[in-house]
C-alpha cells in the first residue's frame, strides 16, 4: 500500500511539499503512517479517510499547546493537518524523529513535572478533543471532581451503557462515587496534562531526550498522566523518582490510581469492550 496520490498532491499544492520517497511505519491501531523523504526534509505523516473534519486540527492544536509550555520535553513540529476532502483522506503532517536506542527516564520524569506546571484558570479547554478515536468533552469548571465527573466519567458512561456495553445501573453507582470524590481526590490549580499517556504516546530521540505524540490535552489534575502511566504495567521506577523530585506527589496517590483510571478503562471499553467491562466494573464497586 502506497500513500494515497490525493495526499500528495494536496501537500505539493497547498504546502509546495514533493515527496522524493515514501515507506509505511507503524501508526497506531487507527490510522495509516508513513515516513517521507521530501524536499522540506524527513517528515511523518499519518492519515485516515474515516475520521470528522476536526480530527487532526484538533491533534495538531494539541502538539502546539505542548510545545508552547517550553519544558525540557521535545514536541514534533506540526507541518500540516488537513480535512479529509474528496478522494483524499484526512492528515497530518509533523516533523520525523529519529528514535534512539536510550533515553533517560529520570529526566523524562522531572520534564513532565514541568509540563505540569503550567496553569490555567479553569480545568477543560477552550475546545474539545479527541482520545483515540472517540470524543473527548472538555468543558470548563471550576473544581476538579466536577469536571473529572461531567467531562470525563459520565459521557462514557452513558456511550457504553447506549451500546448496550454496560448496564444502566453503572450510572447509579457513579453517582454514589462521584458525590465521595471531594474527599477522595486531593485539591489542585489546573495544569497542563498530555492526556494520553502511555507508553506508546512517547519516544526517546536520538539525543535521549523523551517525545511525546499523539495528545489529548486538557487543563487536568497532574496524576491523571502519572496515573494513566500504570494502567499497562508502568514506566520505568527512575521516571517516578524523576517526577517526584521536581513536584513530590501527596500521600495515597497508589490507591488514587483505579479512580484516575477509570477514564482510560472506559474509553477501552467503548472502543475494545471485552474484560475492560468487568475491570471498569470492579472499580465502580469498590468506591461506590
Amino acid at each position: 500500500m502506497s500513500l494515497p496520490q490525493a495526499i500528495k498532491d494536496r501537500l505539493n499544492d497547498d504546502y509546495n511539499i514533493v515527496i522524493d520517497n515514501e515507506s509505511p511505519v507503524s501508526g497506531g491501531s487507527i490510522n495509516h503512517a508513513y515516513r517521507i523523504s521530501t524536499n522540506e526534509g524527513d517528515l511523518f505523516i499519518k492519515y485516515n479517510s474515516g475520521v470528522p473534519d476536526d480530527f487532526f486540527k484538533k491533534e495538531a492544536d494539541g502538539l502546539r499547546l505542548l510545545a508552547s509550555a517550553s519544558t525540557e520535553l521535545r514536541i514534533p513540529d506540526v507541518i500540516a493537518s488537513q480535512a479529509p476532502a474528496g478522494t483524499s483522506p484526512g492528515f497530518l503532517v509533523i516533523e520525523f524523529i529519529e528514535t534512539g536506542r536510550r533515553g533517560n527516564p529520570k529526566e523524562f520524569g522531572s520534564a513532565l513535572a514541568g509540563l505540569h506546571q503550567t496553569e490555567a484558570e479553569t480545568f477543560g479547554l477552550e475546545e474539545n478533543n479527541y482520545i483515540g478515536s472517540l470524543p473527548q468533552s472538555n468543558n470548563e469548571h471550576q473544581d476538579w471532581p466536577t469536571f473529572f465527573s461531567e467531562e470525563r466519567i459520565k459521557p462514557q458512561l452513558k456511550t457504553a451503557v447506549n451500546a448496550g456495553k454496560m448496564d444502566p445501573s453503572v450510572l447509579n453507582h457513579w453517582d454514589r462515587m462521584s458525590a465521595k470524590l471531594n474527599d477522595l481526590l486531593p485539591k489542585t490549580t489546573p495544569r497542563l496534562i498530555h492526556g494520553d499517556l502511555w507508553s506508546g504516546n512517547y519516544l526517546y530521540d536520538s539525543n535521549g531526550r523523551a517525545v511525546l505524540i499523539d495528545p489529548a490535552v486538557y487543563y487536568g489534575h497532574p496524576e491523571m498522566d502519572l496515573a494513566f502511566s500504570k494502567m499497562f504495567g508502568g514506566f520505568s521506577p527512575d521516571f517516578y523518582s524523576g517526577y517526584e523530585s521536581a513536584s513530590p506527589l501527596e500521600n495515597g496517590f497508589e490507591e488514587r490510581v483505579p479512580i484516575y483510571n477509570l477514564y482510560p478503562l472506559l474509553v477501552h471499553v467503548n472502543l475494545f469492550g471485552g474484560h475492560y467491562i468487568k475491570q471498569a466494573e470492579s472499580v465502580l464497586g469498590k468506591f461506590s
